[in-house]
């Protein structure tokens, strides 16, 4: 008789399997409770708790690190600054990998070499490649200062990270430089999914080259598009590496970003790991809506596909 046939040996056997289940989803649940959801709680906790670096008096406090942060003029001004970063660097970023993609898609002798060399700064920590730029803009030992002035484009006695905007832009042109390769590569892997088909049947209907781009491949590249963009505007809205290394906030806390914020008020001026904490939950909740309204728009191009 089909052991089946008996509802409570049915049971034991589903019981059984969903056991075996749970052990082999265990491992996974175990890191994201250890290491994501636990800091989540805990940076939750210390955002409504006197919470300083060095001990001293902690307990509750309510919502006082928050109106502290709210209140903290720098705040806004990191806020502006880290946004117009993002949008500078996302512009410039994505046409640029989207431009290498479509020159080296093609198999040709020097597609190899190319490929390699745009890929190299990738492999590169983004601190390491902040030291390397530091060097290159720095008067005393970089040549670009010395370039620039024979150029008569600034003078060779001042530094490339001396204004706020020639600051920026030099951070802007490092992130490029690191991070192209890396784009290049997603958009390459999504040009790569586009079937020979639809571009044999376009050259069939008479399409152009340019047209064959705007009517075949940028549509059907929409999705590679919008993961990067979600990729590229997140890890810019958390930017420090890059900034803490070249200008540390500066001049006059004019490249002061978000989350170089995160960390005066945690471990330099202020040592309050309380309003650390809220400017953290604060953040968390800002890239939440915004990845959610990327992902919304990645959905509803995709419904109009």
């Amino acid at each position: 008789m089909n052991d089946y046939a008996h509802p409570a040996r049915r049971r034991r056997g589903v019981g059984r399997r969903g056991l075996v289940g749970w052990g082999f989803a265990s491992p996974v649940t175990a890191f994201l409770v250890v290491l994501f959801f636990a800091p989540i709680v805990l940076v939750v906790i210390m955002s409504v708790s006197r919470w300083t670096l060095l001990g001293g008096d902690q307990g509750p406090n309510g919502l006082t690190n928050y109106t502290r942060v709210l209140a903290d003029p720098l705040l806004l001004d990191s806020v502006w600054f880290t946004l117009k970063y993002t949008v500078l660097t996302t512009v410039i970023l994505m046409p640029v990998a989207l431009g290498l993609a479509l020159l080296v898609q093609e198999a040709r002798r020097w597609n190899a070499i190319v490929r390699t060399a745009i890929l190299v700064p990738s492999a590169m920590g983004i601190a390491s490649a902040s030291l390397l730029f530091y060097a290159l803009y720095s008067p005393q030992v970089g040549p670009l200062n010395k370039l620039l002035g024979h150029l008569g484009l600034m003078n060779p006695d001042s530094s490339i990270l001396g204004t706020p905007t020639s600051a920026l832009w030099a951070t802007v042109l490092l992130v490029v430089w690191r991070f192209a390769g890396f784009y290049m590569l997603l958009t390459m892997v999504g040009l790569q999914a586009i079937p020979d088909d639809v571009y044999e049947a376009a050259r069939v209907d008479g399409a152009s080259r340019w047209g064959t781009f705007w009517q075949v491949t940028l549509p059907l590249l929409k999705p590679t598009i919008a993961m990067t963009m979600i990729m590229s505007i997140t890890g810019s809205l958390l930017a420090f590496d890059q900034f803490y290394v070249l200008t540390k906030g500066g001049p006059n806390n004019a490249t002061m970003t978000v989350v170089q914020l995160i960390y005066r008020y945690a471990f330099e001026t202020r040592r309050d790991l309380g309003m650390a904490a809220a400017l953290s939950v604060l953040v968390l909740v800002a890239l939440v809506i915004v990845n959610a309204l990327q992902l919304r728009a990645m959905g509803s191009s995709e419904v109009d596909r």
